[in-house]
């Protein structure tokens, strides 16, 4: 016999592939296989009693009990890849699937021992871009706890006072440090854990991933981009508005307006059998006929120098994209519409909501409100 099998050697917490596959979490490395169609896990004795009871999965095998069946045919030291061999050679397995991120000494060991291995690109799973109604339902769960965040915070700078220019809180001067404290207190609240939150004034926010430091100022954009992982169902929501506490320049107002307006319309376009290249570049088109143009200038990017949008669920960055790369998008798939300009002399502004494609078009999962000055 000489089977193929599917083989991922990791932690579940950090790798989502893993943990779409059997919904077991696990902080240390276990060994996966999945060979026609069944799954299996190798497990030590410290996590195999929670794997048979939480798994997803048809068995469960002890990695010890294994480890003790080779070391009885003489065998003195027993390695993980002594373990993986010896089950997979029981099984008739002599070809491997790999993720693209399979580790290398692991890769090599098995070849050395006969297997032949080939690695496949994300999405390693495929089904995983295509979302059940529960994922659907647990990524809008997520997008409420931000949601709630994200007011919290507006209710902060609504409620600041403004001095020579800069924003006062209760405790003094109000900072981008500040307003991250209150979203993911917020967050944690709701069982969702933040990280890399930007909170971008002003020039800050025309590098689209800085996440921001330092005292916050009236009359300036503020870029607000969270994008928070649920500790319960492991599944991220991402969204973004841009804020002026005071008045917004003219300049900033036809920002906003023309960003506003290709975010609405891409997201019009998003439907099942649409082509994302073809989304991005309209929107592209769209800025550069409003005289906002894209290129390097005084030795920085300015204009729209980002992808309009990216599929999330167990990673935050996950396939489909809505970018330079085609890709047909396809009922089922949830993805953020976030085009955004940026001009240091003028401001930054980056709109983001998130959909699920339907047949005919999409559905919002955003509800919050776009309001440019507070």
């Amino acid at each position: 016999m000489d089977r193929s099998a599917i083989l991922i050697i990791a932690d579940s917490e950090s790798h989502s592939d893993l943990y779409y596959s059997t919904k077991f979490l696990a902080p240390d490395p276990f060994i996966f296989f999945q060979i026609d169609g069944r799954k299996g896990l190798i497990m030590s004795d410290l996590e195999i009693d929670r794997a048979r009871q939480q798994a997803r999965v048809d068995e469960v095998l002890s990695y010890s009990q294994v480890e003790e069946k080779i070391k009885s045919g003489g065998t003195a030291a027993c390695t993980p890849l002594d373990v993986i061999d010896a089950v997979l050679k029981e099984k008739g397995v002599r070809r491997l699937l790999v993720p693209v991120n399979f580790g290398i000494g692991h890769a090599d060991g098995l070849r050395s021992r006969g297997y032949e291995i080939s690695t496949k690109p994300d999405p390693f799973f495929e089904e995983r871009t295509v979302k059940t109604p529960e994922e659907i339902t647990a990524i809008s769960d997520t997008q409420r706890a931000v949601e709630s965040a994200v007011e919290a915070a507006i209710e902060v700078l609504r409620g600041a006072t403004v001095r020579n220019g800069t924003l006062y809180g209760n405790k003094g001067v109000l900072t981008s440090e500040d307003l991250k404290k209150v979203i993911h207190l917020k967050l944690m609240e709701q069982d969702c854990i933040g990280q890399h939150t930007i909170i971008a004034c002003g020039v800050q926010g025309c590098d689209p991933h800085n996440e921001g430091s330092g005292p916050l100022y009236a009359n300036q954009s503020i870029v607000m981009d969270i994008f928070p992982r649920s500790s319960r169902s492991r599944y991220y929501a991402d969204m973004s508005r841009t804020v002026v506490k005071g008045r917004a320049s003219d300049g900033l107002k036809r920002l906003y307006d023309t960003v506003l307006d290709a975010q609405e319309r891409a997201a019009g376009e998003v439907r099942n059998g649409a082509n994302g290249q073809e989304i991005h570049q309209r929107i592209m088109d769209r800025f550069e006929r409003a005289g906002y143009h894209t290129g390097m200038k005084d030795g920085r990017m300015q204009g729209f120098f980002h992808g309009t949008g990216h599929g999330l669920g167990l990673d935050i960055h996950e396939p489909p994209r809505i970018g330079k790369t085609p890709w047909i998008l396809k009922t089922g798939e949830v993805v953020t519409v976030e085009p955004g300009l940026y001009y240091p002399e003028i401001g930054a502004v980056r709109i983001e909501d998130m959909v699920a494609v339907t047949e005919t078009g999409c559905v919002n999962l955003t509800r919050f409100s776009k309001v440019l000055e507070i």
